[in-house]
C-alpha cells in the first residue's frame, strides 16, 4: 500500500537527517544527489526541518568552481541523551548532544561495600554532574540508558548475577528510579553495551551476527543475532563467567581445577596468578584487572619466552570457553574487548584464533575491538540516542 504525503515526507526527513549525522555539513544539492529527491524537493525538505529545529544553515562551501553552497547540519542542541556506566567502584556518566558528541560527565566515586549513599541518590547525583557540566538541566535529557554488570530480570525487576554490586538488589529499585527521574530509563547489561559500540561505532560496524567477550574486572560475553542483542529469557545470556569448562587439560597453573568455570580459569584474576606460576617477576599491584592488562600487554611487546608461555597459555583458556560459544551460535564474527584481551593486541588475537580453529568447527574471523575509552559508557549513550533519535527525528507527529 503506498505511503501517505506525510509518511513519505518523514522518509525523506529521517533519510536526510541520518545522511547529515554520517557525513557531516552538506548542501541542498548534495542532499539531493544522496536521497534521489529532486532540487526543489530538496529545498522544501530543508526548510521544513530548518523550521522544526532539526537542522541549521551553518556555513557556505568553499573551494569550488561557481558561487559557494550554503551548507546545512543537524542542530546539535535539538535533544540530549545519556548514559550511566555503574561498576562496585564507582558511577560513571555522560550526556551526549542529538550528534552523538559528548557535552558532558561526571564521575562519582562509591568505594565500599556498603554504598554510602543510596543508589537513587548514586544516580541521580552522577546524572546531574554530567548535566551541570554540560551547561544544561536534567529536564533537558530525553532518555537515559544505564549500564550495569547481571541484568535485571523482566519478571522480577530484581538485578540477576551481580552479587558483587552494592545495592542494587532491591526489588522496589526500578521504581524508585523510575520516580526520581524525568526522564525515560533503560537498563542494560554492561558487556551487550560494550557489543553496541562496536557495532555502532567499531570493529564490528556491518555485522548482523557476532559474539563479543569481554575480560576485564569480570569475564562475560554479549551475543548479537540477526542484528540485534539476545539478552534470553532472564536477561542472563552471555553470563559466561559462569560456564563450566574442562578443566583436566588445562589445570596446570591453576591451583583448584574448576573452582570457578571459565572466570576462573580465563578471568582477569587469573593472569596474575599463571604469571606467578611461570616464575615471572615485577609483578605490579594494584587491582587485578589492571595488574592483568599490564602483565599481558607486557608480554606481547617484549617477546620473551616467559612472555611466550603466558600468552599461549591464556589464550588456550580462552579459546577453551570460546569454543562452546561458537559451536552453538556458529558466528559471523568474534570481538575481544576489555583491558585483559586488547591489551594484547594482534599478537594474544591471533594465539586465540590458531587455538580456536583446533577446538571448534566452526571458524569465526577474531578481532580486538576498537572502542577503548570507556566503551561500556560510549554504548550507553549510543543506544540512548538512538531511541531519541527515532522520536525527535520522527517528523510526522
Amino acid at each position: 500500500m503506498a505511503g501517505t504525503p506525510r509518511t513519505l515526507r518523514a522518509m525523506n526527513d529521517r533519510a536526510a537527517l541520518d545522511l547529515l549525522l554520517e557525513h557531516g555539513p552538506l548542501s541542498r544539492t548534495r542532499i539531493g544527489k544522496l536521497t534521489g529527491l529532486s532540487k526543489p524537493t530538496a529545498s522544501q525538505l530543508l526548510a521544513r526541518l530548518e523550521a522544526s529545529g532539526l537542522v541549521l544553515a551553518t556555513g557556505t562551501s568553499e573551494g569550488r568552481p561557481g558561487p559557494n553552497a550554503q551548507l546545512y547540519e543537524v542542530d546539535p542542541t535539538a535533544a540530549y541523551a545519556a548514559g550511566l556506566d555503574v561498576t562496585p567502584e564507582r558511577v560513571l556518566a555522560a550526556v551526549a548532544d542529538i550528534t552523538g558528541r559528548t557535552v558532558g560527565s561526571y564521575e562519582l566515586p562509591t568505594p565500599g561495600r556498603r554504598p554510602a549513599q543510596p543508589v537513587v541518590q548514586q544516580v541521580t547525583d552522577a546524572l546531574d554532574g554530567a548535566v551541570k557540566a554540560a551547561g544544561l538541566a536534567r529536564g533537558d535529557v530525553h532518555r537515559l540508558v544505564i549500564g550495569t554488570p547481571g541484568a535485571f530480570d523482566p519478571g522480577t525487576g530484581r538485578l540477576r548475577y551481580a552479587s558483587h554490586l552494592p545495592g542494587w538488589h532491591s526489588p522496589a529499585l526500578l521504581d524508585e528510579l523510575a520516580a526520581a527521574l524525568p526522564m525515560p530509563v533503560e537498563y542494560e547489561n554492561d558487556v551487550n553495551l560494550v557489543a553496541v559500540a562496536e557495532q555502532r561505532l567499531g570493529a564490528a560496524r556491518g555485522h548482523e551476527d557476532f559474539v563479543l567477550l569481554w575480560n576485564e574486572g569480570g569475564l562475560g560475553a554479549a551475543l548479537v543475532l540477526g542484528g540485534r542483542l539476545h539478552r534470553g529469557w532472564t536477561g542472563g545470556a552471555g553470563e559466561v563467567g559462569f560456564l563450566p569448562v574442562p578443566g583436566a587439560p588445562l589445570v596446570r597453573h591453576v591451583t583448584k581445577a574448576n573452582s570457578g568455570g571459565y572466570q576462573e580459569l580465563a578471568g582477569s584474576q587469573a593472569v596474575p596468578r599463571l604469571a606467578r606460576e611461570l616464575g615471572m617477576t615485577d609483578i605490579p599491584s594494584g587491582p587485578y584487572a589492571e595488574v592483568a592488562a599490564a602483565l599481558v600487554e607486557r608480554a606481547a611487546a617484549e617477546d620473551t619466552d616467559l612472555g611466550r608461555q603466558l600468552l599461549e597459555t591464556y589464550a588456550t583458556r580462552l579459546a577453551t570457553g570460546l569454543a562452546s560459544l561458537v559451536s552453538v551460535l556458529d558466528p559471523e564474527l568474534v570481538v575481544l574487548s576489555g583491558a585483559s584481551l586488547t591489551a594484547g593486541g594482534d599478537t594474544l588475537r591471533a594465539l586465540v584464533q590458531a587455538e580456536l580453529e583446533e577446538l571448534a568447527a566452526s571458524r569465526p574471523r577474531l578481532v580486538v575491538g576498537a572502542v577503548r575509552d570507556h566503551p561500556v559508557l560510549r554504548g550507553a549513550l549510543e543506544s540512548a540516542l538512538a531511541a531519541t533519535r527515532d522520536e525527535v527525528f520522527d517528523t510526522s507527529r
